[in-house]
Order: structure tokens, then C-alpha cells, then sequence
């Protein structure tokens, strides 16, 4: 998810997805402001939308065996998930085949000289913060298995660390957040 005034017009938690093929170089793009991402029509959500009320929600990127396609699933507050879209695999060349990155984590984005706005819900990481939790990867069968510790699998890319923190990734989860307030 992500709050990013500057893009989505308010200070709300929005539900975001990205993709590209190249590194952002020449394709990709964030929810569906280009081709790429397919919705479906009983989605129960669509990448853009306000999270308003949903503290917690449960999220699945999966490759289906019969297709190729990567499917997103979505459910929140313990609720089951559903499927919102996929990206088809003609999109990607070396995702057609699997995925070499997988990342997780939280985005904020201000007007320049603007302060950041909070990220996750505004707490230091620790118990009472964003979490990331029951984080898998998932194989061809669907096999879900937890990914290494950092350093040696996961590792954290904080680029504000005035503003924002991660915790060490451990049995398949992280917390993460902080206040915000930057502007550089």
C-alpha cells in the first residue's frame, strides 16, 4: 500500500501495485494508469483504491501453472482472498519463466519541500506498528515456503532513515513504519 498525496490527490493509505519488465527504463507503471495490470469485474478491491477501515489485509502473487499469467489475490482483516487481477506473462521476459525479485515494503511520496507524509501507521517498528507477516514464497505448485533471513535472502532498502525504519526480517515477517516529516 502507499501515501502518496502528490499521485493519488490525498493523505489516504492506498492499495498499489507495480510492475515493469526493465527496471522502469522503458515499461511498466503504478496501478492502472498504463496496460498491464488486467482487473477482474468481482475484484474486491482495484490497485488505486482507498484502504480506509482495512487494518489489516492479506495479499497473494502467485504464477499459475496453466497459464503463466502472475495472479494477485486480496483479503483483509482475516477475511479470505479473492482474486483482483493478473499480470499477463507476455508482459515480462524473464518473469515468464519466474521471478529473480520479489520485493515488499511501504512508499510515501510528497510535492517537493513538502514533509513526507507517515508510512504504515506512523509508528516505529516494533509490536504496535505496520507488519508485513506470513510472508512466503510460492512455487509453481503452490507450495509456499518462508525466505531466508537477512542477510543472507531478504534484505531492507530504507532510503529516509530520519523518517522511516525496518525491523530484521524473521520467521516471515517484518515491521516496519515511522512518522514521516521529511523533505528532502
Amino acid at each position: 500500500w502507499a501515501i502518496q498525496p502528490s499521485f493519488y490527490g490525498d493523505s489516504k493509505t492506498h492499495f498499489s501495485v507495480r510492475w515493469t519488465a526493465d527496471g522502469y527504463k522503458s515499461t511498466g507503471c503504478t496501478d492502472l494508469k498504463c496496460d498491464g495490470f488486467v482487473p477482474v469485474n468481482y475484484a474486491p478491491i482495484t490497485p488505486g483504491d482507498s484502504l480506509e477501515g482495512k487494518s489489516k489485509i492479506s495479499i497473494k502473487i502467485f504464477k499459475k501453472k496453466d497459464d503463466g499469467d502472475w495472479w494477485l489475490y486480496f483479503g483483509h482483516d482475516g477475511g479470505s482472498i479473492t482474486p483482483v487481477g493478473f499480470w499477463p506473462k507476455k508482459l515480462f521476459n524473464s518473469l515468464a519463466d519466474h521471478a529473480n525479485r520479489i520485493s515488499w515494503g511501504g512508499y510515501t511520496g510528497s510535492n517537493a519541500g513538502d514533509p513526507s507524509p507517515p508510512m504504515g501507521n506512523g509508528q516505529w517498528p516494533g509490536k504496535n506498528s505496520a507488519t508485513f507477516e506470513d510472508i512466503q514464497f510460492v512455487d509453481i505448485d503452490g507450495h509456499g515456503s518462508v525466505p531466508p533471513p537477512w542477510p543472507a535472502g531478504v534484505y531492507s532498502d530504507v532510503t529516509h532513515k530520519k523518517c522511516y525504519q525496518v525491523s530484521v526480517f524473521t520467521n516471515g515477517m517484518f515491521y516496519y513504519g515511522g512518522p514521516g516529516g521529511c523533505t528532502d
